[in-house]
Formats: C-alpha cells, structure tokens, sequence
C-alpha cells in the first residue's frame, strides 16, 4: 500500500492536518492535494458535527511545502496541477472553522497560496519564504489570488520580482504571515484557547466575514489564472527552468553578477 502523505488527529476540539512528505519537501503531488483535501473536508463534516473548532495545517521535515511538483507536472497535467491548487485554496478559504497554518520552516510557490487562504499564520522565526516561480520562468499566477491581498504592495513588486528568500520578521511585516516568534507552540496557546472558546455559529460566521473578500477574486480570477499558469508551464523558457532546477544548474537564461 501506498503510504499516507496527510496524517490527521483531532485533540481538544482541534483537527490537526499534517503534511507528512519530506522526501520531495512537501510538494504538491496528486496523491498529497487529495489526501489534504480529503483531510480539510473530515474536519468540516467534524465540526458541522460539532467535534471540531479549527483545523491546525503543519508539517514534518524542514519544508512547510515546496509548491508544485515538478517531477509530477507533466505526467499529471499542468492545467490539472493548476486547479488541484485552485481546490485546496478554496477548500481553506470556505471551511466553517478558522484554519491555522504553522510553518516551522521553509515555505515556497504554491505553499505561500496556501498561507495567504489560512486564516492564521504562525511561524518560527527561523523560517524563510519566497516566490520562487519567476527563478523558473513561472509567475505567482494562482498564488497572487490569496497573497495580493495580504500584503503590502511593495512588498509583492520586490518579492514577486525577485524571487529572493526573506525571513518570518519579513513575512510578518508585509502581512503574509501573523506572527513570527521563536517559540511557536507557546505563541500558539492563546490562539487555539480562543478559537475554542468561540461558537460554532459565531466562528462560522466570523470565519466566512474574514474571507469574504479574498474568496470573491478567488471565485473571480482562479479560471484566468490556471489558464496563465498552465500556459506558462509549456513554453520553453519555464521547461529550462524546472530542468535547471531538477538537475541543481543554473538556467540557460540567466545573467552572471558583473
């Protein structure tokens, strides 16, 4: 049998979703989209049962998660790589409980998307961040639908240009991320304490307010976006560019310092 990249546990009316795949830094294979899917959706049926108050999204290993991966892309379908994200933003974004992401280390592409639709960011302050799809000849496409609406304006011209890694302390002050602290687990009591003292009625509501915005220009602007994002996977320059990447070189087309 195919071993589980998604663990999940509830605890003190908290489902806990962990991304369990190390091995490739937490990418987004097939099989890891739907069983983090899958794991979203047991804990909306819990809490529509009364069971659970808010989801924690982690992970194992030193990678929060990578984005998308390449290893998979072409067999697995860009567009259907593109939509498999569009689903996970939109499943965080419209659960009834505030979803709570925290990210111990490296966060990359596709799991910065991810950190824009949860409600809650917490992250230690050794972790890093960065949008790395214009070093392979992408663009945030998808990603730009939860991230543009965290954060500050010049920070998303620098970053998104860029492509450069930037520390918690960064992440928190342009508004991608809530908290940057040393000691996660104790930064995280208060929050959890209080999402469980809230109403089922009360979160639900306050959660849906909260997302309001970021759902309606994801509603709005995910068809454009896979579109762009599945046609800049096929041109030459992104095929350069995930080969580069695969193979650790650097791409054709990029520039020496002088």
């Amino acid at each position: 049998m195919t071993a589980e990249l998604v663990r999940y546990a509830v605890s003190g009316g908290i489902a806990t979703i962990t991304l369990d795949s190390p091995g490739n830094r937490n990418a987004l294979s097939r099989q890891l989209v739907g069983e983090l899917v899958a794991g979203l959706e047991r804990a909306a049926l819990a809490a529509g049962a009364g069971q659970v108050r808010g989801i924690l999204l982690t992970h194992t290993g030193s990678v929060f998660c990578a984005g998308a991966d390449l290893k998979e892309a072409g067999a697995h379908g860009v567009e259907a790589g593109a939509q498999d994200l569009v689903t996970i933003l939109r499943t965080i974004l419209t659960v009834s409980v505030p979803v709570i992401a925290l990210v111990r280390g490296v966060a990359r592409a596709g799991g910065l998307g991810m950190l824009g639709a949860c409600d809650i960011v917490v992250a230690a302050s050794s972790a890093t961040f960065a949008f790395s799809e214009v070093r392979i000849g992408l663009g945030p496409a998808i990603i730009s639908l939860t991230t543009l609406p965290r954060m500050s304006s010049r920070a998303v011209s620098r970053y998104y240009l860029t492509g450069e890694s930037f520390d918690a302390a960064k992440a928190q002050d342009c508004g991608l991320i809530t908290l940057a602290v040393d000691d996660v687990d104790a930064a995280l009591e208060p929050i959890l304490a209080g999402i469980r003292q809230g109403s089922p009625q009360g979160l639900a509501v306050s959660k849906k307010m909260a997302a309001a915005t970021m759902l309606a220009a994801l509603n709005e602007g995910a068809g454009q976006m896979v579109e762009l994002s599945s046609r800049l996977f096929t041109t030459p320059e992104a095929k350069e560019g995930m080969a580069a990447f695969l193979e650790r070189r650097k791409p054709s087309w990029s520039l020496p310092a002088p």
